[in-house]
C-alpha cells in the first residue's frame, strides 16, 4: 500500500499481508503518528497536533478497503486530522501513486527473484529509499512514454 505526498513528492510504502480493512487502518494509523511526530519535531508540543496541526489530505481509490463504514469511523474518531476524499471510479489519471506503481512495475518486470524477501527489498529500496526515478508529467493510459528508472 503506498501514498505519495503533494507537496515534496515523499512516497510512503509500507507492505500489508492482506487487503483487508484493518491493514489499511493500521497503515493509516502508522503514516498519521509520522505526520504527527514530523510536525511536532519543529518544536511543537504534540499534543496540541489535533488542535493546531495540519488537515492531511488523503485522496483514495474507490478499493472496499477504504469505504469501510466501520473503518471510517475508527479514523474519524482516532484520526480527525485526516480528511478523505474518493476518486472518481476508473481515474488512475488523477491518482499520483498510480504513477509510482506503474514506474516500479515496469522497473522491476521481467526479472527473477530468489524470493519474496528480495521483491520486497527491491521495492522498498525503490520506493521508500527514493531510487526509483519518476517521470511526473506522465499519463497513465498513454503508456508510450519512457519512465527514468535507475
Amino acid at each position: 500500500m503506498g501514498g505519495i505526498r503533494l507537496s515534496d513528492k515523499k512516497r510512503v510504502v509500507d507492505f500489508i499481508k492482506k487487503g483487508i480493512g484493518d491493514s489499511f487502518f493500521s497503515v493509516l494509523k502508522g503514516f498519521y503518528s509520522e505526520v504527527k511526530n514530523e510536525w511536532a519535531g519543529e518544536d511543537k508540543n504534540i499534543d496540541d497536533f489535533e488542535k493546531n496541526g495540519p488537515k492531511i489530505v488523503i485522496i483514495l481509490d474507490n478499493a472496499s478497503i477504504h469505504k469501510r463504514n466501520d473503518i471510517l469511523e475508527k479514523i474519524s474518531k482516532e484520526m480527525p486530522n485526516l480528511i478523505l476524499e474518493f476518486l472518481p471510479t476508473y481515474s488512475p489519471d488523477y491518482n499520483l501513486i498510480e504513477l509510482v506503481w506503474h514506474s516500479a512495475k515496469e522497473f522491476i518486470s521481467n526479472r527473477l527473484f530468489k524470493s519474496i524477501e528480495e521483491l520486497e527489498a527491491l521495492v522498498n529500496k525503490l520506493l521508500n529509499e527514493g531510487e526509483l526515478v519518476i517521470n511526473w508529467g506522465r499519463n497513465i493510459k498513454n503508456k508510450g512514454n519512457a519512465v527514468d528508472a535507475f
